[in-house]
């Protein structure tokens, strides 16, 4: 039989203890365990939580009624991944919304979605599935964010900016209004946008400018 409040994490580092205390403060899930695929060994400790130690307790802890999940981890593209083979795996996604954050009633936020303390997302906005929204950041109006972009902490998004899937856009960046920045690239810390980026490419600078191809994740 299903059991509704109960989830897993997939992750166990810093950014999934960040991602287990939203999910603590919204009261609605308890957190039975978070996967790490690290070891073969199971065992207590982290963040009042089991640490399973691989892929397979996905297949157990449905078998015990648990369906739902979040990622718990930063690299976009092996997030996205991930969350795939979860999906197959039957496993429905839940939101992880800090109640100290700031969601226009208009902004659409798919599955999988975290939004961390003091961010701030405009009217219209619209954030895919899995995407990390990091403390302090903001997404002004009309934004279009796609599955598994990582807005890194203070980052500022202009408005009417597009984020294509996998992007990372580092702490303190600015992006200017209308500018489009491609699946996969990163935007370094600090960096100022203020023209489109490519697909799958670093920049940084003020004003940011391409410097390299992005080397692709394992």
């Amino acid at each position: 039989m299903e059991t509704q409040n109960k989830m897993l994490v997939w992750g166990a580092s810093g950014h999934a203890l960040v991602v287990a205390d939203i999910i603590r403060l919204g009261g609605q899930y308890e957190i039975v365990g978070f996967i790490d695929d690290a070891g073969q060994d199971e065992h207590p400790g982290f963040s009042g939580a089991i640490i399973f130690r691989d892929r397979g307790a996905l297949d157990r802890q449905f078998a015990c009624g648990v369906r739902r999940l979040i990622m718990g981890f930063g690299d976009c593209a092996i997030r996205l991944r991930l969350a795939d083979f979860a999906r197959g795996r039957g496993f429905d996604f839940v939101k992880a919304i800090h109640p100290h954050s700031s969601i226009a009633a208009d902004t659409s936020i798919g599955p999988g979605t975290v939004v961390a303390a003091g961010a701030v997302i405009s009217s219209g906005a619209r954030v895919g599935q899995h995407v990390i929204i990091n403390i302090n950041a903001g997404v002004h109006h009309e934004c279009i964010i796609e599955d598994g972009v990582h807005v890194a902490p203070g980052a500022i998004i202009g408005s009417r900016v597009s984020l294509g899937r996998g992007a990372l856009v580092g702490i303190g960046a600015v992006v200017k209004n209308r500018i489009r920045i491609g699946a996969g690239a990163i935007i370094g810390a600090g960096a100022v946008v203020v023209e489109d980026v490519p697909d799958n490419v670093v920049a940084y600078g003020v004003p940011a400018r391409v410097v390299q191809a992005k080397q692709k994740s394992a």
